[in-house]
């Protein structure tokens, strides 16, 4: 077992929450989490965003459409990738939040431990 949790499972729990809120695309997606994390001395590095959402179409949990950013086809020529879920993907990414939630739960107890045992 891992003494901690994985950087990639803590993001794709993230992912999979702004999914089911239907915020941003894969960039929108970073920005959000950095911005949310700054004061906790925590940025998450571009690649694992998109490696954790890779990992998640791989898994069947999400699928990907294109779109254009704005809304002038004639003036915005910036495609983004948007995520959504698959047929199954809500149930998928219900059980491994699960999982994650264990694991997140069980971190929680080392360092809560941690701290009272040295602090």
């Amino acid at each position: 077992m891992a003494f901690m949790i994985a950087q990639r499972a803590f993001i794709k729990v993230y992912l999979i929450t702004m999914v089911e809120q239907h915020k941003g695309y894969g960039y929108q997606m970073l920005e959000d989490l950095r911005r949310d994390f700054k004061t906790h001395g925590y940025s998450p590095p571009q690649s694992e965003i998109y490696r954790a959402l890779h990992e998640l179409v791989q898994q069947g949990i999400l699928y990907r459409t294109k779109q254009l950013k704005g809304n002038d086809p004639k003036v915005d020529f910036q495609e983004i990738v948007l995520y959504h879920f698959t047929t199954d993907g809500e149930e998928k990414a219900r059980l491994y939040k699960k999982q994650v939630k264990t694991d997140l739960d069980r971190c929680l107890g080392i360092l809560n431990k941690a701290v009272s045992d040295n602090f």
